[in-house]
Parts: structure tokens; C-alpha cells; sequence
């Protein structure tokens, strides 16, 4: 059996480099997959069912569309065998037809099959996505390559941010997510 960290690697590893085959070691067959967007700035259909599908929209064709890819998990990689797994995410590309650089954030939420661990449903939630122009490409790309990979704190990712100029919205959502994820964390404690 897979566990949860080793099928979010493998699905980060996939659509991040453009390695398709990868994906049977992340998602079952019969996986699904839900897309919310909340943002103009990108654009994917908002389900897909099976494996097949899934690879065809979030690593064939996104691979078509984008480059320099760095995905981010804003959470430690889980330790133990889940059924559900939440977390914020980070991600850092660039535009392969204009050389526009994307810097964006939102939300995964895993539910993984008992017995072999494979993602059964992943919902992803898009909040941000900042569109930057191609002169953007160097301070983006090495803030996102000094980052630990996959797996990266939120106030490691916004303290090398450092001065990467336009991505202030997606900083600014990744630490009220934090926040508020601090706080209900306090709640549970307290009741």
C-alpha cells in the first residue's frame, strides 16, 4: 500500500515534469477529480473522471500550456496512512507561449482508496493566480527553486519571497489560510 505522502509526490512529480506515466502510482483507475476555480487567471473543466482523464487535464495538457513548473504541498507530509488529507498549495510556472510567469495558491483535499492508497478523489481549489510579465521569470523562478520540494512551510515560502514583485495576493492568502487553520487548531484544543 501507498501512503499518502508517497501518491502526492508522485502526483506533484508527474504533473510538475510532465510524466504522465506516473500517474498510475498516484491515482486509481476509476479516480475523480473536481476543479474550483475562484480566479480569471486560469482556466480547467470542473470534473473529471478516471485516471486516464485526470492525466490528460493536469499533466498532458496543462505540459502543453506551461513550463518551469514548482508545485508545492504547504503542509509536512503526512507520516501515517490516511483516508483524507488537506492542505494549501503554492505553485510557481511560466506561460510557454508568452513567457508570462503564473504564481497562484489555493487548496487539495485527498481522499485515498483503503487497500492501496491510491487517490481515489482529489478536489483542487484555485483562489489565486497572479499573472506576471515575462521580466518577472528569474526573481519567480529563484524564489521557487530555493523552496524545499514538494513539501514546504507556508512562512518558509513567504519569508523567501523576500522582494518578488505581484505576488503579494497569493502571500497574503496563503497566510490567512495559515491563520485560519492556527485558529481552528485552537478550537479543537480548547473544547
Amino acid at each position: 500500500m501507498r501512503s499518502p505522502a508517497d501518491v502526492i509526490h508522485r502526483y506533484l512529480m508527474a504533473k510538475d515534469g510532465n510524466r504522465p506515466h506516473l500517474m498510475a502510482g498516484a491515482f486509481s483507475e476509476d479516480a475523480t477529480l473536481a476543479m474550483q476555480v475562484n480566479t480569471s487567471g486560469i482556466a480547467f473543466p470542473p470534473l473529471s473522471c478516471g485516471r486516464e482523464a485526470i492525466a490528460d487535464v493536469l499533466v498532458r495538457r496543462f505540459g502543453q500550456s506551461y513550463e518551469n513548473v514548482y508545485t508545492f504541498c504547504l503542509a509536512p507530509p503526512p507520516r501515517q496512512a490516511l483516508s483524507e488529507f488537506s492542505c494549501a498549495w503554492l505553485v510557481a510556472m511560466t506561460d510557454k507561449a508568452g513567457g508570462n510567469v503564473r504564481v497562484g495558491c489555493g487548496r487539495y483535499d485527498w481522499r485515498f482508496q483503503a487497500g492501496t492508497g491510491l487517490a481515489e478523489h482529489l478536489a483542487i481549489t484555485v483562489e489565486v493566480m497572479q499573472v506576471l510579465p515575462p521580466a518577472a521569470l528569474e526573481p519567480v523562478m529563484l524564489w521557487a527553486a530555493s523552496l524545499p520540494y514538494p513539501w514546504c512551510a507556508t512562512g518558509t515560502a513567504v519569508a523567501r519571497a523576500g522582494g518578488v514583485v505581484g505576488v503579494a495576493p497569493v502571500l497574503e492568502w496563503l497566510l490567512e489560510c495559515e491563520s485560519r487553520s492556527v485558529s481552528q487548531l485552537a478550537q479543537g484544543v480548547e473544547q
